[in-house]
């Protein structure tokens, strides 16, 4: 073994703890990239394979009722490769045990074979037998909150008339990954499901024979989505059609895209920040390391190694750390991968996993970690390269010490010897004690950052659910209906207030710029369902003018003022042009609103309501979803506490599992950094603390020098820490924001209380290993000296 060999393993063995902590930072900057690009890549890999096995369709439309015949000449657009017709109904559910209205999507299933587009899953059971009306296979996410087995029964309001209905399978579909239930922001399984029949059934039940009410169409490679909406559409259109639609706007594609998205953003915000940090640590691990062995370095050159050898030196000494803080990276991240998949996978109920084994992801997320740390060493390697073996073996020239302050203002009357000592070493090594103090910064930053997702989803939960939809429940019409049926839905039990709601789909356009969205309706005096503006007020619509999301505002690039064309895609279908009236607050979807009024004469109809916002009286609620089982015109309720709850639940299941990991991991991070800092003060001090013991100082007030200069460095270092974590959360919540959800940036005191709370904990952790070490000292052999 060389002699430079035998003195790396001997540096890393002297140097264990502060080269662990070192690998424990790269490992932190790893874990978070293999985690969020292998979980990203698993579940991108999985839909992929689902929606090819199983056929998940391109376009979408829906219509009041089409001919059968219609279906070749829809075949027959150019593009096309397949098409699939079939039934699609809402029906309110009678589930026994189950108090609450429950809502079925019914869809039909060809009562030969298996359907051409958007294939099921069969988990459990079998298919309906095409000549027994009542069997039903059901979602398995509704079966399982339900406890539905094969043989299971329930109710069904079908067309006015109710059906008992038996279960027989269990299935998935790559058409309803995702399934929110109508006036709902998440999935409810416990309130809407899935549920397909024999085509034969549902078309007597509904009086479609011959027809259909709903297609899917599967395109070729490269095909114009835009051209077949158009042929689409003007096919339907006569038939009652609403406007067709690609997988962007399908609303279990889009959340899953959404979700993706959010990990596919955070690979990219997290990893690099942990990279800086621990490419500042190898800086100064190293600077510091190299100026403790200048005399080793100059005997090494007098005896005749060049500078390149012993540079080389060095940067074996970092390649070793980087080499095991990838190691740890990898595992952990892996580990990590795969866990946060399952959970995806358990949440969108996929039939199978795809774990993607990614050996381009190790290598680059290895090369950018040695990248990093080969950076950071830089300076000192510099140093290394530039020292002359006559400067080098000589001591370094003492510091020149002079006053900071005027002597009028001295401070060492009030202060103690020990407390001064520690001032006047900060004072004359400014550049030290910054750099310190940035990576105590950057530790708490990071913690702020990977914390702030709790108290900006709390936000987003209080400014939605109590601030502007603050409704107890909504009911969802099968078709529009006049305004008459507000007096039905007033006389039902325990109802408090009713207001309506009229929902239009809309293409909005300026220039190329174009999203399809829903313009809702409502009364300028709304209260139950508030619009909120940019500054969380509400606001009245304005009697004319359109009011739009700021994000779609920004999408559209419009503002106060400015006029957007809007295709109506329901009844008289026409393009008009709107001015935008307001600007509002939504976070979730991208949406236009429009006084009721002026939306029904902009539509050239009669005032009419899609559904209602209700508030009721909690005691009378059996009595009203007993009372609301029993109307026809009723597709679905919407229930706002469950909607709430549902929230929470998926959220933190989500959102505060990542959150928790990057937590845990910025928190290792923070160990490190202070860990870091306070071994090196030791090292670089050893002999002036040893001094100080034979000169008579105890070992307490040795301590206290080292201890107190730590803990100020910490103390300084929290408020950049706080504003540097404020701008890394404006980034991270930058990246995440999306058309179908976001958030305001919210970092609540009790964020930065913890994040320091942790940095503090690891300092103090820290001062416990150093009072050892100090302890330790072994006074002759730190005060020899070469003659």
């Amino acid at each position: 073994m060389r002699a430079l060999d035998i003195k790396l393993f001997r540096d890393l063995t002297r140097l264990w703890a502060q080269a662990f902590a070192i690998a424990l930072v790269i490992g932190g900057g790893v874990a978070t990239l293999v985690m969020a690009v292998g979980s990203y890549r698993s579940l991108d890999e999985t839909r992929t394979a689902y929606y090819e096995r199983y056929r998940f369709a391109d376009v979408f439309a829906v219509v009041k009722r089409a001919p059968k015949a219609l279906i070749n000449r829809i075949a027959e657009i150019p593009g096309v490769a397949a098409v699939d017709a079939r039934i699609a109904k809402l029906a309110l559910l009678d589930i026994p045990n189950f108090r609450e209205p429950a809502t079925g999507q019914f869809i039909s299933l060809p009562d030969i074979g298996e359907p051409v587009l958007n294939r099921l899953y069969l988990r459990l059971g079998r298919m309906p037998e095409p000549g027994n009306a009542d069997e039903v296979v059901v979602s398995e996410s509704f079966a399982n909150s339900h406890n539905f087995a094969p043989g299971s029964r329930f109710s069904a309001i079908l067309n006015g008339r109710k059906r008992e209905l038996t279960v027989v399978g269990l299935a998935l579909s790559p058409e309803f990954i995702f399934a929110v239930g109508p006036g709902d922001i998440m999935p409810d399984d416990r309130r809407f499901g899935i549920i397909w029949m024999s085509e034969k059934a549902l078309a007597n039940a509904y009086d479609l024979d011959g027809a259909f009410s709903a297609v899917s169409v599967k395109l070729l490679r490269g095909t114009s989505e835009r051209e077949v909406f158009q042929r689409l559409d003007a096919l339907l259109d006569r038939y009652g059609g609403h406007a067709a639609y690609g997988r962007k706007d399908q609303t279990s594609h889009a959340w899953l895209d959404h979700d993706l998205e959010m990990l596919k953003n955070m690979s990219r915000t997290l990893p690099p920040i942990f990279l800086l940090v621990a490419a500042f640590l190898v800086n100064i691990t190293l600077t510091r390391l190299v100026a403790l062995e200048r005399e080793q370095i100059g005997l090494l050159k007098a005896l005749g190694y060049g500078g390149m050898a012993i540079t080389f030196h060095y940067i074996k000494f970092v390649i070793v750390i980087v080499m095991i803080g990838i190691a740890i990276g990898i595992g952990a991240g892996a580990w990590l991968g795969v866990y946060i998949t399952k959970i995806n996978g358990d949440l969108f109920r996929f039939p199978f996993l795809v774990f993607v084994q990614s050996p381009d992801l190790y290598l680059t997320a290895g090369a950018l970690s040695l990248v990093a740390a080969v950076v950071g060493a830089m300076h000192a390697l510099r140093d290394v390269m530039r020292m002359s073996p006559a400067v080098a073996m000589q001591p370094p020239a003492p510091a020149r010490f002079r006053h900071v302050l005027p002597s009028a203002l001295a401070i060492d009357r009030i202060l103690s010897q020990p407390t001064m000592m520690m001032v006047r070493n900060l004072a004359h090594h400014p550049i030290r004690a910054t750099f310190t103090m940035l990576g105590m910064a950057l530790a708490t930053a990071i913690l702020v950052v990977s914390l702030f997702t709790r108290g900006t989803m709390e936000n987003l939960i209080d400014v939605t659910f109590f601030m502007a939809d603050r409704q107890d429940a909504s009911l969802s019409f099968f078709e529009k209906r006049s305004q008459d049926v507000l007096q039905q839905v007033r006389r039902l039990p325990g109802v408090l207030a009713v207001e309506p709601q009229r929902e239009v789909p809309v293409r909005i356009r300026n220039g190329p710029v174009e999203r399809r969205i829903t313009i809702s309706g409502r009364s300028s005096d709304a209260d139950l369902k508030r619009i909120i503006d940019v500054n969380l007020q509400p606001v009245a619509l304005p009697e004319s003018g359109l009011a739009i999301s700021e994000w779609l505002a920004n999408i559209l690039g419009v503002e106060v003022g400015d006029f957007v064309e809007v295709d109506l895609l329901e009844g008289q279908r026409r393009t008009v042009s709107l001015p935008v009236a307001a600007i509002i607050e939504d976070y979730f979807g991208i949406k236009g609103m429009m006084n009721a009024d002026a939306l029904s004469r902009l539509l050239r109809e009669a005032p009419a309501v899609n559904s209602v916002n209700l508030s009721f009286d909690e005691n009378s609620a059996p009595l009203l979803y007993d009372a609301v089982k029993r109307l026809p015109t009723v597709g679905a309720m919407g229930l706002q506490r469950f909607s709430l709850a549902n929230f929470r639940e998926i959220t933190a299941l989500i959102i505060n599992t990542i959150a928790g990991i990057y937590t845990g991991l910025a928190a290792v991070i923070a160990f490190g950094v202070v860990y870091n800092s306070a071994r090196i003060s030791l090292s670089e001090r050893a002999r002036e603390l040893a001094s100080l013991r034979v000169l008579g100082f105890t070992r307490t007030e040795v301590l206290w020098i080292l201890l107190l200069e730590l803990a100020l460095l910490t103390l300084i270092a929290q408020p950049p820490g706080w504003a540097i974590g404020y701008g890394l959360a404006w980034i991270m919540k930058t990246q995440l924001a999306g058309e179908l959800m976001r958030v305001r940036l919210i970092v609540e005191h009790s964020t930065y209380v913890l994040a320091s709370g942790i940095v503090i904990v690891a300092a103090l952790f820290s001062a416990l290993v150093v009072r050892r070490r100090v302890a330790q000292l072994d006074l002759v052999s730190v005060l020899k000296t070469r003659d």
